[in-house]
């Protein structure tokens, strides 16, 4: 039988169908596109009516009486028109953001409470970050679509046809069974296609559900914990950064070069910038660049994000490349079916009606002159029935559905192995991998970072938090440039706990440092205001912050230490006193560096620079600042420590065994990249040099054609950029690898879309690179990495397997149909046992053997290529010698009581 309409949408008449349907997603995005344009003209009606009644009205502010609004300032029509029409005078009317806040009883530093009623007045009052959904379509929806397959509804009428003339001519007791048994057997397919694609359906449902259960971070009592976007209400506090998808409306509370790409709401490819006086937020969309917090101010439906996704319903329409592929061989076999069909069908008909079909007795079926009617009708219709029963069996529609389940299943093994797929081609093609491009940290190493080293003031600091040799002086400017140039918190519990550090590892670990120190982390904020950041930047590997004392303005810089090194001019010692940066220096700063790298350690440096109050632009003007980023002046180098997974080696040597070559792409310099891929065991001599182990800069500058032929032969690529992974993926690609490839930032972006298959972190990775990837790896662990590679292979093993065990059956299903009506004029099995041959060859076999696990053996053979024949050499030969073996068997057994 075939796959019906299911999550996969997929058409329902399969049987003689080998292309794709490419009208689908034109068809989506035209809706996407009136819903967003209705949306558009409602909020101008809703401003065209605001304008008209503020031309009538005074400018009072309005009125936000708690009637209605449950204990709240304002009411929940009152919030979403705030946030709909972008109205900046409303807000001011409301005394603003801090304001509008109070109305919420929102605290705008610590959040709301976070306790259970006060969330559940909140849901009450403004609603549920959910929106209705399209319900799925129901069993009776996939009986119906099973019951429009043309060979099922001619073999209906043949029931229908049969069941009439039967008991016309030997009564109801006797003349039933014919047509009876067709007609259930032709049911029994029908509930059982319905019911494995309704279950398919209700399974690709809960997939989609997973996919936009996000996790964000909000500030619920002072402190940031992580909650799903569903459990987002109204007056909750979002810090957001690069990356972050937008989950609710809201109002910017502060940000640092804080930008919204708002294209997946206005339709237009524009970069944002939000400030304070353009601080309305629309959820959906993504953070194009900076960092800030927001306060929610609608949410679900209430929300334009939330109208659209009510609008249109999920599903993922695709067919994977193996799918079409497997249309193609169904119709092809198809047509050989019609035809040999066909042929039978005249064999039969030429038989009957010269008098040469006879029946048990010895006597002729057809004898001209003495039959009647109705005989010869219901002759015709026996052998009408046999000739469409043979294109039932012919035609291998249980090639689809053995897809459709092995998928399935592998979807669902997949996530208990904490990978979620987001589209299924990545399934298949995942087996096929012939290398693997994968981040370090996080991936290959723990993601739990922590200081071990520090070199302050010239000297080796021992242990790393012993700040007893530096001034007071250094060690304010130290703990100040730690607290203030960090996108990362810390929440400070009442009654002595330990403080809760938030953030990305890297700064999680500086941070940690920092406390060590002694920095009191609020107390260390307040003494000093931020006039503007630079965001930490992959491309320029730093971060900085100018921040204004009682007296003077620092820029802070901290960043990869060679790089923060050739800007420093400059360095403090132990007492406070600036040094020149001599050669000697340098040299000395350097070897420090290396010694840290060959010990596996991520280097990070910190300066600073004093900038005179004259330099600095007037606050109208500072949204332009570029921070000064020469004339730096050293204060010191900390090594991070990020010790590798435990399990990563056997993972990368069972890699190398299935003839996967796995490549390291890291910002970290190739000293510690080279020590964590000889711990890895991505490398094994110590001693390789180019282009086996390669600086991103180096192969940035070569031409297309000589990046081509270096490609093949990098191990580990150190100091890299988003784009110079970009370059190794289409080199890689053009030399005919399939290529996996793993990101977690927005700027991976790029490369996991150009990779055959795009692998993003569900724990560090972005929204925007999740959005963009095929693969989320929810542990963001190698070795799931390497289940995924597994279960790929798992896949296309399959159904391989099955092709080979539904064709053998075809095969001889219609030679020995073939045969026997050309010899005799009769067949051997008559419409309901070929019926429910099919049945458990179609039903039976893909559930037995599209549900196969996958098994050790697997990961020892080389990958499946590209265009690797679906049916190989040796499957042919199988198929050929159980065809003849079959029969052979089949016929000796028929033919055995007329020789003795």
């Amino acid at each position: 039988f075939k796959l019906g309409q299911a999550a996969l949408v997929l058409n329902a008449s399969r049987r003689f169908r080998y292309t794709l349907d490419l009208k689908k997603e034109a068809q989506k995005e035209e809706v996407i596109r009136k819903i967003r344009a209705q949306a558009h003209v409602i909020r101008a009606a809703f401003r065209f009516k605001e304008a008209a009644r503020v031309g009538t009205t005074t400018n009072d502010a309005p009125e936000a009486h708690a009637d209605g609004a449950l204990g709240f300032g304002i009411k929940e029509d009152q919030l979403t028109a705030l946030t709909r029409d972008h109205n900046y005078s409303a807000l001011q009317q409301y005394e603003g953001i801090s304001g509008l806040a109070n109305m919420l009883k929102t605290d705008i530093d610590k959040g709301i409470s976070g306790e259970e009623s006060d969330i559940d007045a909140r849901k009450n009052a403004f609603g549920a970050n959910t929106y209705p959904r399209k319900k799925g379509r129901s069993f009776l929806a996939f009986v119906w679509d099973a019951c429009k397959d043309l060979t099922l509804i001619i073999l209906m009428v043949a029931a229908a046809v049969s069941l009439a003339l039967g008991i016309y001519t030997e009564g109801i007791k006797e003349g039933w069974y014919d047509g009876a048994s067709i007609g259930f057997a032709v049911l029994l397919v029908i509930f059982v296609t319905a019911t494995s694609d309704y279950k398919q359906s209700l399974q690709f449902q809960n997939l989609n559900e997973e996919k936009q259960n996000i996790q964000l971070e909000v500030v619920r009592g002072g402190r940031r914990i992580k909650v799903s976007i569903f459990d987002l209400v109204v007056g909750d506090v979002v810090p957001l950064k690069i990356g972050d998808q937008v989950p609710a409306d809201g109002v910017l509370i502060s940000g640092h070069s804080f930008s919204i790409d708002e294209s997946s709401m206005t339709g237009e490819s524009k970069i944002v910038n939000k400030d304070q006086k353009s601080p309305f937020m629309m959820s959906g969309c993504k953070v194009a660049d900076g960092y800030g917090t927001m306060l929610v101010t609608a949410v679900g439906i209430n929300t334009e994000w939330g109208l659209l996704m009510a609008s249109i319903s999920e599903d993922s329409g695709e067919e994977t490349p193996l799918q079409v592929r497997l249309n193609g061989v169904a119709t092809f076999i198809g047509i050989i079916g019609l035809s040999v069909a066909v042929a039978v069908l005249v064999v039969l008909l030429a038989r009957y009606f010269t008098g040469h079909t006879y029946n048990p007795d010895g006597s002729p079926q057809y004898v001209k002159g003495k039959m009647g009617v109705g005989e010869t009708i219901r002759g015709v219709v026996k052998i009408f029935t046999v000739a469409v029963t043979i294109v039932v069996v012919a035609v291998p529609e249980g090639l689809p559905l053995a897809v459709t389940l092995t998928l399935a299943f592998s979807m669902r093994k997949m996530m208990r192995d904490k990978a979620l797929v987001r589209r299924l081609s990545a399934c298949e093609t995942m087996g096929s991998a012939t290398t693997i491009c994968s981040d370090k940290t996080g991936t290959l190493t723990l993601n739990q970072m922590t200081v071990v080293e520090a070199y302050f003031g010239g000297e080796k600091m021992d242990p790393p938090d012993n700040t007893q040799k530096l001034s007071a002086a250094v060690s304010t400017m130290i703990i100040e440039g730690i607290a203030q140039n960090t996108s990362g918190s810390i929440f400070e519990p009442e009654g002595g706990q330990a403080p809760e550090v938030t953030g990305s590892p890297t700064e999680k670990a500086i941070l940690s440092w920092g406390l060590q120190l002694g920095m009191k982390f609020s107390e260390t904020r307040s003494k000093s205001s931020i006039l503007q950041v630079f965001p930490f930047n992959s491309e320029k590997k730093r971060g900085g912050v100018a921040v204004q004392g009682d007296s003077e303005v620092h820029v802070y810089w901290k960043g990869a230490a060679e790089l923060i090194l050739e800007s420093c001019t400059s360095w403090i010692d132990k007492d406070g006193s600036k040094q020149s940066m001599t050669p000697e220096k340098v040299g000395e700063f350097k070897k420090f560096i290396e010694d840290m790298a060959v010990a596996s350690l991520r280097c990070v440096a910190f300066a600073y620079r004093p900038c005179e109050m004259s330099d600095v632009p007037k606050e109208d003007q500072r949204a332009d600042w570029v921070l000064p980023e020469d004339n730096l002046i050293m204060l010191g180098i900390v090594g991070i420590k990020d010790p590798c997974r435990p399990g990563v080696q056997d993972s990368i040597r069972l890699c190398a065994a299935a003839g996967i070559k796995v490549r390291m792409v890291t910002g970290d310099n190739l000293q510690t990249a080279r020590a964590i891929a000889l711990e890895c065991g991505i490398l094994t001599d110590p001693n390789v040099s180019e282009p086996t182990i390669i600086e991103g800069k180096t192969f940035r500058e070569l031409s297309d054609l000589e990046r081509e032929e270096v490609a093949d032969k990098i191990s580990v690529m150190g100091r890299s950029s988003p784009n110079d992974k970009l370059l190794l993926v289409k080199a890689l690609r053009n030399r005919g690898h399939v290529v996996a490839v793993t990101g977690d930032g927005t700027n991976d972006a790029p490369a996991l879309h150009e990779a055959d298959i795009g692998l993003s972190m569900g724990i560090q990775g972005t929204e925007v690179a999740k959005e963009s990837s095929d693969i989320i790896i929810l542990d963001d662990n190698f070795a799931t990495l390497v289940r995924v590679v597994r279960w790929g292979r798992s896949v296309y093993a399959n159904i391989q397997k099955f092709i080979q065990f539904q064709l053998t059956v075809n095969v001889a299903a219609l030679i020995i149909n073939v045969v026997s009506a050309v010899s005799s004029g009769d067949v051997p099995l008559n419409a309901v046992q070929l019926l429910w041959v099919n049945l458990i060859m179609d039903t039976l076999g893909a559930l037995a053997l599209a549900t196969e696990p996958p098994n050790n053996h697997l990961m020892q053979r080389p990958p499946v290529g590209r265009r690797e024949p679906l049916i190989t050499n040796i499957m042919w030969r199988n198929l050929l010698i159980m065809v003849c073996c079959i029969c052979t068997l089949l016929y000796s057994s028929y033919l055995w009581p007329f020789c003795c």
